[in-house]
């Protein structure tokens, strides 16, 4: 029987509200922004994460920087660097794509959690954007291509992504792709 690595939760301050996110307590603060992406609609490259009054380095590990179990972590978004429609904030209608998300009230009331289930695929072809970078890939995935028209933005840049196929002409509406190794 495997057991899970030992995690921590790090509580994420972001637009008024504050997100727990559960990490591997081995995780990197590049890893952390990867998991606050679907939660924040910010592109990981857009996010500055803040911890006990330092920014935190995308190659250090959180433990190096002092990010523990509890530990309260500042979200800063660059601007222009979201997905979609911008940010996901408090007053937001959009909802994170499989997230768990619980929220602060200033009255201190706290929300119950809701699980959203949408497939990656369901998010790109509502916010139009691709974000894959950084995911390791050696081939843009089949699912892009089902996307079709309702994409707008592709990003497959830090990859090791050798050629883009024909299929690309599949997306109609793309009007930025962002490429390289």
């Amino acid at each position: 029987m495997e057991s899970s690595p030992p995690t921590i939760t790090v509580q994420v301050k972001f637009a008024g509200r504050t997100i727990p996110v559960e990490v591997p307590t081995s995780a990197s603060t590049a890893e952390l922004k990867l998991l606050l992406q679907p939660l924040t609609n910010v592109l990981p490259r857009g996010q500055k994460l803040i911890c006990k009054g330092k920014v935190l380095a995308d190659a250090a590990s959180l433990s190096s920087m002092q990010v523990g179990d509890g530990s309260k972590v500042m979200l800063i978004a660059s601007q222009g660097l979201h997905q979609g429609e911008g940010p996901i904030t408090k007053n937001s209608s959009g909802l994170a794509p499989s997230a768990k998300r619980t929220s602060n009230v200033k009255d201190n009331q706290t929300l119950k959690p809701e699980i959203i289930s949408k497939s990656r695929a369901e998010r790109w072809k509502i916010t139009g954007v691709i974000a894959l970078s950084g995911s390791n890939l050696k081939a843009v995935p089949e699912e892009v291509w089902d996307c079709g028209s309702s994409i707008r933005v592709l990003d497959v840049c830090n990859n090791s992504i050798e050629a883009i196929p024909q299929k690309i002409a599949a997306l109609k509406s793309l009007n930025v792709i962002v490429v390289s190794k």
